[in-house]
């Protein structure tokens, strides 16, 4: 039988899930997605005239993980306490690898900021280089491993799915 979707309501309502009675742990969440791109744009984004994207892209990351609760319409606010977005060139692929972990003490976990971070610094990244390369693609954009909470640690398997 399929597990009952929380954030649906007995008549099929979307609601915001009720976490009053759960208690307050230390809750941790990584994601990662990568932005495939021809290899004239990897070597042409140290170059770039409007920055250096990779550190656009990291900040938007870490502005987008605070502002989760404001785009998806059922996440609680939540008080992150840490918040790190990497952006790594991959030469072989080639392409930006984006990671991001983020931390909070509290009711409901922090997956959904660290895919809003991966997410974000990812179309960063294509807003950034897309007058070099208008067809960049994103890639993967996934959660990669969660700590705390009733169901503890949990980590992506080998085949991406559990």
């Amino acid at each position: 039988m399929p597990r009952k979707l929380s954030h649906y309501d007995r008549t099929g309502k979307a609601r915001m899930v009720d976490v009053s009675d759960k208690s307050v742990t230390r809750r941790e969440a990584e994601a990662s997605a990568f932005v495939a791109l021809k290899p004239k744009v990897l070597k042409a984004l140290p170059k770039n005239p409007k920055g250096d994207p990779l550190e656009v892209a990291r900040l938007a990351g870490i502005m987008a993980a605070k502002q989760t609760s404001n785009l998806i319409p059922m996440c609680h606010p939540l008080m992150l306490t840490l918040i790190d977005v990497d952006c790594v060139p991959d030469e072989r692929l080639p392409g930006i690898r984006i990671e991001a972990r983020v931390r909070c003490d509290g009711k409901t976990g922090a997956e959904m900021e660290a895919l809003t971070a991966v997410a974000v610094a990812a179309l960063t990244v294509v807003d950034m280089a897309k007058s070099v390369d208008r067809w960049m693609t994103i890639e993967g954009v996934e959660l990669v491993e969660k700590r705390g909470g009733k169901s503890g640690e949990l980590r992506r398997p080998a085949n991406g799915r559990s």
